[in-house]
């Protein structure tokens, strides 16, 4: 898996600025322009792992952070589509920077070096591992070079 740092997106810092102000944290900015409009895609997580993201979370982040992005692309707004969503319960981890978005959930990863799901509560993470918390009580990291996939674990 690759760690790809949010500095290197486009857009990224200042629509998570926004997205903070909201009490949110932003897991994921797309921008695609296509047959001359930009269609922006958003997810958006809650800082409070146990917590999910509403219908009006959604609405509400994308009220302040559509107002932003027509700024910043220099877009007519009838041009700017935008979509602002939750991760979803079962998320697949796209990039492995994501881990420090959603500490605290339960999460599972596939080990290369073991061929199979390692799952447990997300600890912490760096540029380099992810450190899981087991049902035993133990910790177990794994380097994000080992790790072939990521996702949530749905109960």
């Amino acid at each position: 898996m690759e760690y790809i740092s949010p500095e290197k997106i486009k857009y990224f810092n200042e629509s998570s600025q926004i997205v903070e102000k909201e009490n949110f944290s932003l897991v994921e900015l797309q921008i695609v322009p296509q047959h001359g409009n930009i269609h922006v895609t958003a997810v958006i997580a809650s800082k409070n792992p146990e917590k999910d993201i509403g219908v009006a979370d959604c609405s509400k982040v994308h009220r302040s952070l559509q107002a932003e992005l027509i700024s910043l692309l220099e877009y007519p707004e009838d041009k700017v589509f935008m979509e602002v969503c939750s991760p979803g319960l079962e998320r697949n981890i796209k990039n492995a920077w994501e881990f420090t978005v959603f500490t605290g959930r339960k999460v599972r990863v596939w080990d290369k070096t073991v061929s199979d799901w390692v799952g447990g509560t997300l600890l912490n993470s760096d540029t380099s591992q992810v450190t899981l918390g087991l049902q035993d009580g133990t910790e177990k990291s794994v380097l994000f070079e080992n790790i072939a996939k990521a996702k949530f674990i749905h109960l």
